[in-house]
């Protein structure tokens, strides 16, 4: 019997990532705050950058790309796997599918860009501080992050091209949502020459951005040690950053797409719990990194709390 006439006609997905999971409410409720909390945090950036001019400077315009993005990467498939968790509605319409496997891909990869680009923003702020805003004016950061979206998308729109034409032999998601190998195991072809060429493509966008992400701290620490200790500290606050953010996105990213390429065998738990991992953390984690650790977005922060406390004092004194 051909492939052709074993496969199936696609209207929905059935999502089974969750169907072993004892406590789905307690997950969800687990996973729905964090994901309020992610958002929250980017939108407060966003806002704060948008609004003041004085903040209108090339490495903020990346931190808001970078907020942007930390809402596209988690809301692709966070909301999905929360309505299953919490309703119970394990179905998905097969073109939403295929639109949140594509947003999905699309964001992980501008988590990598994003960060690669913000590495080399703060190389040229320290290599060359006095004609930093010279070499990287806002015009010049736009454009380069207009460049790095239509690279990705391009990236991106190989999946549907892909995917589309093959038969499919199930309408059951292996996993909590449609992320590209979930969707390929439901066909009637061998996936794995599919998961081999996911894994270049994976293993050449890991090695290029994590590389210049590494070139340029080198860089960066040659240089703190020719500094006076104020610049030290300065440069180090601006590593430990980046370096939070990198960590929380590339470790689990790297085991599922290379490691597991390579022999490492992780059980659909394991491969789950690192998936959830590699959305909500980086994007929980950038805001609150970006906020706390930025003079600027932190000062005012601080000011919108002196301000609501003075109006609650004033409340209470009038009551």
């Amino acid at each position: 019997m051909s492939l052709q006439n074993a496969s199936i006609k696609l209207t929905h997905f059935i999502i089974g990532g969750f169907d072993t999971v004892k406590r789905p409410v307690a997950v969800g409720v687990v996973m729905l705050i964090t994901y309020l909390l992610a958002v929250t945090g980017s939108l407060v950036n966003i806002i704060f950058i948008v609004s003041d001019k004085q903040l209108h400077k090339p490495m903020y315009l990346l931190i808001c790309n970078l907020a942007v993005v930390d809402i596209l990467y988690t809301s692709s498939s966070t909301p999905t796997m929360i309505r299953v968790l919490l309703a119970g509605v394990n179905t998905i319409s097969y073109v939403e599918c295929l639109i949140q496997m594509c947003v999905f891909q699309l964001g992980g990869i501008m988590e990598l860009f994003s960060l690669t680009i913000m590495a080399f923003d703060r190389l040229i702020a320290i290599i060359y501080p006095l004609r930093y805003h010279s070499y990287l004016t806002n015009t010049r950061i736009m454009v380069l992050t207009y460049i790095l979206w239509i690279v990705a998308s391009n990236l991106v729109a190989v999946l549907p091209a892909i995917v589309v034409p093959l038969p499919h032999c199930s309408l059951r998601l292996r996993y909590a949502f449609c992320d590209a190998a979930a969707v390929i195991r439901t066909t009637c072809v061998d996936a794995e020459k599919f998961f081999n060429l996911g894994a270049i493509l994976s293993f050449f966008l890991f090695f290029f951005t994590f590389t210049f992400i590494c070139l340029s701290y080198c860089v960066i620490l040659f240089f703190v040690k020719l500094s006076s200790n104020n610049d030290r500290r300065k440069m180090g606050s601006t590593l430990v950053s980046h370096l939070i953010c990198v960590i929380c996105l590339y470790c689990p990213m790297f085991v599922i797409g290379i490691l597991t390429r390579f022999g490492v065998v992780l059980s659909l738990e394991e491969r789950q719990g690192l998936l959830i991992g590699t959305i909500l953390g980086p994007s929980l984690v950038n805001p609150l990194v970006y906020c706390l650790r930025t003079k600027e977005i932190k000062n005012k922060i601080i000011k919108i709390f002196r301000k609501v406390n003075t109006i609650f004092r004033k409340v209470n004194t009038a009551g």
